[in-house]
């Protein structure tokens, strides 16, 4: 009983319907066991588009603890971001988290603050995270760039390159056991690829030489706009949930 308790809890905060199975009334399962969801929304398609020689990553030597990273990407001029951001949005969490949860870049609540994913988006993320089990200080959340492009608009593909280093950095210090990756940008420019996140969605990826498993999803900021989508949220977030617990954690 107290675990059917806490799973209703979960999905309450995620947003997703229940339903009652008739002639078991203590039972209660989540939306996603019920009739396939009629919605077609997807995320939009598009490409990723791909940096050119010339906004190739600079050269980096790689930071070797987690505060001189931070004044590094503080003080980065490496792209014209600089010149419009009002602070650089370095990440936030648990320097010690097993989990690592990369979006695509700060948006203007996030330049504001200088931290990843608030206002909300980021509510629903927190509601995402805590669906399977994890408290938001509990993992480590970051963006693959760390300044806000104006307008909220796409990051350039010069900008993404030259911001990647301090991404890799992060992950290598982090050393996490898991990736989620949530929006469909960020997973096509981590996984160096431009299929749509549909075909990405439900299949277990590994990042770098470490071959870190990673798993995407869509965008919380999506999944405000289109919220039949959050069924398909639910899924990948307990096959992330299982492909961790599968590492012998």
């Amino acid at each position: 009983m107290q675990r059917g308790l806490l799973r209703n809890g979960y999905l309450d905060a995620l947003g997703i319907d229940r339903w009652v199975l008739r002639n078991a009334p203590g039972e209660v399962l989540p939306a996603h066991a019920a009739a396939a969801s009629t919605a077609t929304a997807t995320e939009p398609p598009a490409t990723v588009q791909r940096a050119s020689p010339a906004s190739a990553p600079l050269t980096f030597e790689p930071s070797a603890d987690w505060g001189e990273l931070r004044e590094r990407v503080a003080a980065c001029t490496a792209c014209d971001l600089c010149k419009t951001r009002t602070q650089t949005v370095f990440g936030v969490g648990d320097t010690r988290a097993e989990w690592l949860v990369i979006g695509e870049a700060p948006g203007a609540e996030e330049d504001r603050q200088g931290e990843p994913f608030v206002g909300a988006a980021g509510q629903l993320l927190n509601a995402m995270l805590l669906a399977i089990g994890l408290p938001r200080e509990s993992v480590f959340i970051a963006n693959m760039l760390k300044c806000r492009p104006p307008g909220n608009r796409d990051p350039k593909p010069e900008e993404a390159a030259r911001c990647r280093p301090f991404l890799e950095n992060q992950i290598a210090l982090l050393k996490p056991k898991i990736i989620l990756v949530v929006g469909r940008i960020a997973a096509q420019n981590l996984l160096a690829t431009d299929a749509p996140l549909g075909r990405l969605r439900g299949k277990l990826h590994h990042f770098g030489a470490a071959r870190t498993p990673l798993v995407a999803t869509y965008h919380p900021a999506y999944l405000l706009r289109e919220p039949a989508q959050k069924r398909k949220a639910w899924e990948d977030l307990k096959f992330a949930r299982a492909t961790y617990a599968a590492l012998g954690n």
